[in-house]
């Protein structure tokens, strides 16, 4: 199956730089809604069968015009949420936000039992995305889009794909409305085919914080 993994739209915690992990979260932006408005644009030529969310507002939110102009119903579903910040929630500190994703980035040399200091282990963690792509596929669908959070999809993806390292992942971060594109299956694994760190529709707050124009795809290995 192709499986699309898009973040959420801008939120006022990405503004300020927050670890906003705990549910409901902040609703988007003005800006975030205008870049949920572009996904079905963006996603035209796919043709998507299945809309997924998580439970934390931000990604319903997102998820909403692609699934109206497709017709769907958006799944939601508390797996996919945001890795949990634990004690660290609510922090935007350069400290904070650095033993988070290091935190995170640590499981990917086996320590999953490892936790971020009130939050969860990486076992949870991908138990809980993992039920929830099986969800997905058991569907049948040919296309699925599912809409998660930047370091969730980070470290599921490097830990799931036969060519995205930790490493890639660690200096590629994923813009607001950034897109990864998948194929394959959790029987047989994944690979990546596009992972467009860029908001869609070139609607990004800092054209600086990625390399290249709007939109182009990264290279992945």
């Amino acid at each position: 199956m192709r499986l699309i993994l898009v973040r959420h739209g801008q939120t006022s915690s990405n503004v300020g730089g927050l670890l906003d992990t705990a549910a409901p979260g902040a609703d988007l932006t003005e800006l975030g809604r205008r870049q949920a408005a572009a996904l079905p644009a963006a996603l035209a030529e796919e043709p998507v069968e299945a809309v997924w969310a998580s439970t934390l507002v931000r990604t319903q939110q997102t998820a909403a015009p692609l699934a109206a102009a497709r017709g769907l119903d958006v799944m939601v579903r508390d797996g996919v949420r945001e890795v949990t910040a634990g004690d660290l929630e609510m922090r935007g500190d350069d400290a904070s936000v650095r033993a988070y994703l290091e935190g995170i980035f640590a499981w990917h040399d086996g320590g999953l039992d490892s936790r971020i200091p009130g939050g969860e282990s990486g076992a949870e963690f991908f138990g809980r995305y993992d039920d929830v792509v099986a969800e997905v596929a058991a569907t049948g669908a040919a296309t699925a889009v599912l809409v998660s959070h930047g370091a969730a999809i980070r470290a599921w993806t490097a830990a799931r794909t036969d060519n995205v390292s930790v490493d890639f992942v660690a200096t590629n971060p994923l813009g607001n409305t950034g897109v990864v594109v998948l194929d394959g299956g959790p029987a047989q694994g994944w690979t990546a085919l596009t992972w467009e760190d860029r908001a869609v529709g070139g609607l990004a707050l800092d054209s600086s914080a990625t390399d290249g124009p709007a939109g182009e795809p990264v290279e992945v290995h």
